[in-house]
C-alpha cells in the first residue's frame, strides 16, 4: 500500500473521490509502529485557503511535480479523533519533542478566548507528527501556525465570493442560492476554528511567504509551478533541515 496517492486524485474535483480515512490512517500507523520517519526533515508545505478557492487542486498538483503527499483537513481530523491514533502520535511527538506540546499551549492560551482542549492538543501533535514520517503538503487547519517558521513554506490561496461559489455550483452540483449557503456554513466554520484553536479569525498576508489570487491566476497548473519555484528558491534546493 503506498498510503496517500496524488494519483488517486483528478484535477478539477472538489476533492479526492472515494476517501477512506481508514485506511489512511492505518497506513500512518504501520509507519509509526515500525519508527518509519524521515532521518532528515523535509521542509514541509502549508496551503491556507479561502474555502472554495482551488487550493486542494493545486496542492495535488504540486505533490505529484515535486513526490511529496498531501494530507487535507479530513484526515487531520480522523486521526485527531481516532482514540488509537491519537495515543501513537502524542507518544511520538513527546519522545521527538519533549516538552513541545506544552510550549505551544502556554503560547496560544496566553491569547484571550482561546480554548485549548484536548482536541486541539491532539490535532497539533498529529500535525507535528506527520511531518516527520515523510514530505508533506498540508491543506487547511492553520499548520503554518503550528509549524516554526523555517520549517514551512506557507501559502494563502484566495478568489473573490463569486468565483468560489461559481466553483462550489461546478463541483458539488449546486444552485446558485445552495452554493452561496453552503459557503457561508463554510466559512462560518473555519472561523470558529481558528477561533478556537488560535484566537483569531482571520489570517494576515504578513503570516505567509506567498499569495496567490485565483482570480487571476486562473490555471491551477500554473499556481502549482509558480509554488513549486519559490519553495525550491527559499530551501535553496534542499528541502531538508
Amino acid at each position: 500500500m503506498s498510503g496517500f496517492d496524488p494519483k488517486e486524485y483528478v484535477p478539477g474535483q472538489y476533492e479526492p473521490q472515494k476517501r477512506d480515512f481508514t485506511k489512511e490512517a492505518r497506513f500512518i500507523e504501520q509507519r509509526l509502529a515500525g519508527g518509519k520517519f524521515q532521518a532528515n526533515r523535509s521542509a514541509t508545505i502549508h496551503f491556507s485557503r479561502k474555502i472554495g478557492s482551488g487550493a486542494l487542486e493545486i496542492a495535488h498538483l504540486l505533490a505529484t511535480r515535486i513526490g511529496y503527499t498531501v494530507i487535507d483537513r479530513g484526515i487531520m481530523e480522523h486521526i485527531a479523533k481516532d482514540a488509537h491514533l491519537r495515543l501513537q502520535t502524542a507518544a511520538y511527538f513527546d519522545e521527538r519533542y519533549p516538552g513541545r506540546l506544552a510550549i505551544l499551549a502556554a503560547m496560544f492560551s496566553r491569547k484571550k478566548k482561546i480554548v485549548w482542549d484536548d482536541y486541539v492538543g491532539c490535532l497539533f501533535s498529529a500535525v507535528l507528527t506527520l511531518a516527520d514520517l515523510r514530505p508533506t503538503i498540508f491543506v487547511g487547519r492553520g499548520v503554518h501556525l503550528i509549524m516554526p517558521r523555517n520549517w514551512v513554506f506557507s501559502v494563502r490561496i484566495i478568489a473573490s465570493q463569486n468565483k468560489r461559489v461559481q466553483r462550489l455550483m461546478r463541483k458539488l452540483n449546486l444552485k446558485e442560492r445552495e452554493a452561496r449557503q453552503t459557503l457561508k456554513k463554510l466559512d462560518n466554520e473555519q472561523q470558529r476554528f481558528f477561533q478556537r484553536a488560535f484566537g483569531k479569525r482571520e489570517a494576515k498576508p504578513s503570516e505567509f511567504d506567498m499569495v496567490i489570487n485565483c482570480d487571476h491566476i486562473t490555471d491551477p497548473a500554473w499556481a502549482a509551478k509558480i509554488i513549486e519555484k519559490a519553495f525550491q528558491k527559499k530551501f535553496a534546493g534542499r528541502p531538508q533541515i
